[in-house]
């Protein structure tokens, strides 16, 4: 393990581009702690198979894995700083999550509202509800103790999945009296949870309520102008309401001209300027932001197998690290696999192992 920095790991679903609601929620953290912690990044395309296992659906994972760590690198993911990795491309992770499976029960992972959510948005009833939905945390508790992560920066919704991933690692040092999984933090984004341009729900791709951070200019200014606003407020001159309203929630988030905002607010409160002015003043801010991310996506799409590359080094820094963690997994467990396992690799007489 690296003795000067501590490890984080977080990831996506690569079910398609990443959104405004994804920087907030995580990417934003994850540029920023990439010189202080050891980073790995998870494209998690397993989780993506718990909905979702049509042959048609992984026919387009490729496609969305490539967008998915094109988007790491437009926000200022650094591939020489941090490890971006496919998740079913490490075959240790099916192996520590089976044994996972053993230190945790069902009921403790029924109790999860977040699972409730996610079977009701694949519209899946109890008869039809697959396993591997039901296990989806603890896959997700072998993606974070695969690298022994220390940190993990999530959205809202998954905060209670890391704290499964808690449990396991403290039982499973407890039970085999030995120290292999550090105990994993939560840290969740400045804005939890970013609210979809509908102002109904978060923002979400299925929901088709987000703006994309690949998106170009007139798709956010086009976006924005239908954004949910003050459903009161029905002429420009009747004073709105600020707090909750959407438009405002994204100026907070992604103004950065204070007093433009403030400005903006206490105008709207008394009833003195349009929602046309306030979108478009927000359509330009995002803009803005958004301008630095488009460059970046455009120099890395113009590198032909530059991406792919990206994936597949970081994919074989990740396996090195998974077999160290398997090693200490089987090690603590008294496995006598662990001998053959051994043996095997350094071609060690068999007859040895007793």
């Amino acid at each position: 393990m690296n003795k000067k920095r501590k490890r984080l790991l977080t990831g996506d679903r690569p079910t398609g581009k990443l959104h405004l609601g994804h920087y907030v929620g995580s990417l934003k953290n994850r540029v920023a702690l990439q010189e202080q912690y050891e980073c790995f990044f998870i494209v998690a395309d397993l989780h993506t198979l718990t909905t979702k296992p049509e042959k048609e659906h992984v026919a387009g994972l490729a496609a969305n894995i490539y967008d998915i760590v094109l988007d790491y690198l437009s926000v200022g993911i650094d591939p020489q700083q941090s490890t971006i990795f496919l998740q079913s491309a490490v075959t240790e992770e099916f192996e520590l999550n089976l044994l996972l499976t053993m230190l945790v029960t069902l009921p403790r992972l029924a109790r999860l509202p977040s699972l409730k959510d996610m079977a009701r948005a694949a519209q899946l009833d109890e008869e039809r509800l697959p396993l591997g939905l039901i296990g989806y945390p603890v896959l997700q508790a072998a993606d974070i103790l695969l690298p022994r992560a220390h940190l993990v920066p999530v959205g809202k919704d998954n905060e209670a999945h890391v704290e499964i991933s808690r449990e396991i690692a403290r039982r499973f040092n407890r039970l085999y009296d030995a120290e292999v999984f550090p105990v994993p933090e939560v840290l969740v984004g400045d804005v939890p949870t970013l609210v979809g341009i509908d102002g109904q729900s978060k923002m979400s791709k299925s929901l088709n309520n987000a703006i994309f951070l690949s998106d170009n200019e007139k798709a956010v200014e086009k976006k924005v102008m239908r954004m949910y606003t003050d459903p009161k407020r029905i002429r420009a001159d009747i004073p709105g309401r600020v707090e909750g309203n959407p438009v405002f929630i994204y100026h907070d988030a992604f103004n950065p001209n204070l007093a433009e905002v403030k400005d903006l607010k206490a105008r709207y409160r008394q009833g003195k300027v349009g929602d046309v002015e306030v979108k478009r003043k927000l359509a330009r801010a995002l803009n803005n932001f958004l301008d630095p991310i488009r460059e970046q996506r455009a120099y890395y799409e113009a590198q032909p197998g530059m991406v792919e590359e990206v994936l597949v080094v970081g994919t074989r820094r990740m396996q090195t690290v998974a077999r160290k963690t398997m090693e200490l997994v089987y090690e603590a467990m008294g496995m006598p696999s662990l001998k053959l396992r051994r043996a095997i690799t350094r071609d060690v007489d068999f007859r040895l192992l007793g």
